[in-house]
């Protein structure tokens, strides 16, 4: 690594500090995630990123330090069935409980899905296939961290006080959709209405009313606390972090990929999780400045 920060380039969007509710309060939580109890969270300022990392940036960031994510590092990553771009032999298999997801060789951020894909003409969409692990590597290089969850959800909701997205209570602006998420039959048949079969340009619909893109759909974003289900009921109200220990990292915003059958998740107040090492074809991350 660089002994200097590196370039990030992203444009910066200043959270003014203030006290919000977190967590589900429209009764749409799912109730493993841990989406509840309400309860209100006070946080200084702070910087975050107007839109997720791209292809763009994490290339500069690879070209100065010659770093190897962990996708390319294992040989592979996972990839939605619909999005694969591989010979037979690179597949190999369905994951567990998910099988609409296959293990793909080859398949990482500068081959999303697969040995047979590219990211040419997409240097402004998210990267992928960029595990927790590797978030926090670019962080290091870029003087950053990633957001706690708290400072995401706040971030996200944009100033609206309770609500469902980071507009409003409605998913769609009449016949319009305001979000990358699936569209169709659920895992079979994407019809992609939104315009976007896979990820979108990060600058894609339209930013909150704090002027971030993109929170909800279109990629994932990892946070830096561990994952609690239970963790809601003990949080400090300041500033809070997470739990001191855990096996899997907070994700937060949901994807291209959810829908309303499956993965609710696109929601200012939805919680995921996964394990750090772990990277998909539809998680990406945003940072926030160090103070």
């Amino acid at each position: 690594m660089a002994d200097r920060p590196g370039t990030h380039r992203v444009e910066q969007v200043r959270i003014p500090g203030g006290v919000f509710s977190m967590g589900d309060a429209t009764g749409d939580r799912n109730a493993l995630d841990g989406e509840g109890p309400v309860h209100d969270v006070a946080l200084d300022p702070f910087s975050i990123d107007a839109t997720s990392v791209t292809n763009a940036d994490w290339a500069s960031f690879v070209s100065e330090t010659g770093y190897v994510s962990e996708a390319e590092s294992f040989g592979y990553s996972a990839v939605f069935h619909l999005a694969v771009a591989a010979d037979p032999a690179a597949i190999m298999g369905r994951a567990s409980g998910a099988p609409w997801w296959f293990g793909v060789r080859g398949a990482d951020w500068r081959h999303p899905g697969g040995p047979q894909s590219t990211i040419d003409g997409h240097e402004d969409h998210p990267v992928v296939h960029v595990s927790w692990n590797d978030a926090t590597a670019y962080c290091a290089w870029a003087g950053r961290r990633l957001p706690t969850e708290a400072q995401w959800e706040y971030a996200s909701r944009g100033g609206i006080s309770g609500a469902r997205y980071p507009w409003g209570d409605e998913l769609m602006n009449g016949e319009h959709w305001r979000v990358n998420i699936f569209q169709g039959h659920f895992p079979a048949v994407n019809t992609a209405e939104d315009g976007f079969p896979t990820t979108a340009p990060v600058r894609s619909f339209a930013p909150n009313g704090f002027g971030l893109w993109q929170t909800v759909g279109n990629v994932w974003e990892w946070c830096s606390d561990w994952f609690d289900a239970d963790y809601y009921a003990r949080s400090p109200r300041g500033n809070p972090t997470g739990p001191g220990a855990g096996s899997a990292r907070v994700l937060r915003g949901g994807s291209y990929l959810c829908h309303s059958s499956y993965c609710n998740r696109y929601r200012n107040a939805a919680r995921s999780s996964n394990t750090p090492d772990s990277s998909m074809g539809n998680a990406g991350f945003r940072t926030v400045a160090l103070a």
